[in-house]
């Protein structure tokens, strides 16, 4: 029998965070703890969501009912048998619909679980990155906003090391995102500095190609989801045609059999697929994006759904389960001004743990 208990927490914002689906300035994570017997210290996960774009949220209320709903229907597991479902397939189907359907959900009870496993340390793989011997290379995010805002938290960036940018594009004025870009352009070529960019599917079938090759002009090293997922003719094209190398993200969402999988990543032929376990399957999940990427030869990387630091410390230690040097979407520790407390640190562009 395990013992679970939930507590909600809501982050501050330090700077209103600029997406293309509005302003964030405080963001919701439910904490799962799970003990087991007679064991006082609980293993924890965190359960992460972005309204709008998490597939499993609706409101506070319908999440965290469904989340303790679950705890009620779990406790009756053994341990190890509960780690075992996670890590293959539960045998009773609601079960594995209700994790496939909710993958923020299923993100933060595995890593839950996994902490637990290995002594509630805060420990999800026992890998160099946790021993502190490697550090992980992360790109800096800059925020939508004003020029000048946008034009702020790129200098800023640059000083702090950074050699991979990822700005959003889509929200505001075309030229003047372009404008932004070349500001960099003139001062960094793209041997020194990369620029990726996230249009989170801004551009559509009568201006995308337009938009695509005014970027090609700045060496851009990809566009994340130029165009809305499901338009699966017009996005193999321009996979196909490669203007712009094309990252998916948003396009994997709702894919949950390894076989769909298989299909979609064979028929779009991406470049690369971006992976965040809170919208991707959790680690089951995006353990089998991967694979089926590596098989086809496209390339990945990881980002945070904006995950607290505890659910970033899991993402960290995952990605230093695999062998890749591209740049992580991990750069995000620094974002709340209530953050739970953590030995991460970034320095010259990095992410890396101080604890061990």
């Amino acid at each position: 029998m395990l013992t679970f208990h939930i507590e909600k927490n809501v982050f501050d914002f330090i700077i209103p965070a600029g997406t293309s689906r509005g302003v964030l300035n405080h963001k919701s994570s439910w904490f799962v703890k799970v003990y087991k017997p007679k064991d006082p210290i609980p293993g924890l996960g965190e359960c992460s969501v972005i309204p709008g774009l998490s597939p499993d949220f609706i409101s506070d209320e319908d999440y965290e009912k469904r989340i303790l709903k679950l705890c009620k229907i779990l406790s009756d597991f053994e341990f190890d048998d509960l780690l075992w479902c996670f890590e293959n397939q539960f045998d009773d189907q609601f079960l594995e619909s209700f994790f496939q359907e909710n993958p923020s959900i299923r993100f933060g009870f595995e890593i839950a679980l996994l902490d637990l496993k290995n002594g509630s340390r805060g420990i999800y793989f026992r890998n160099d990155f946790v021993n502190g011997k490697i550090r992980i290379p992360i790109n800096g995010l800059i925020w939508m906003g004003n020029e000048d805002f946008m034009k702020s938290q790129i200098n800023d960036k640059l000083k702090m090391g950074f050699t991979t940018l990822k700005m959003k594009v889509g929200a505001i004025d075309f030229n003047t995102e372009i404008g932004i870009l070349k500001f960099i352009r003139q001062e960094y070529n793209s041997e020194n500095i990369t620029l990726r960019v996230d249009a989170n599917g801004a551009f559509n079938n009568g201006n995308v190609y337009e938009k695509l090759l005014a970027l090609s002009e700045l060496n851009i090293h990809s566009i994340e989801q130029p165009i809305m997922p499901g338009n699966i003719e017009l996005m193999k094209n321009l996979c196909l045609d490669r203007i712009v190398p094309i990252a998916l993200d948003e396009e994997l969402i709702g894919v949950h059999e390894f076989a769909q999988k298989i299909s979609l990543l064979t028929i779009l032929k991406p470049q690369y697929i971006i992976l965040k376990p809170s919208l991707h399957g959790g680690i089951k999940g995006s353990k089998e994006w991967i694979t089926v990427a590596e098989q086809l030869g496209i390339s990945w990387w990881i980002t945070s759904a904006l995950e607290s630091n505890v659910g970033l410390s899991a993402l960290c230690q995952f990605v230093a389960e695999y062998k890749t040097s591209l740049p992580q979407g991990l750069g995000t520790g620094s974002l709340y001004s209530n953050n739970r407390d953590s030995h991460l640190h970034v320095s010259e562009g990095y992410i890396m743990n101080g604890h061990f």
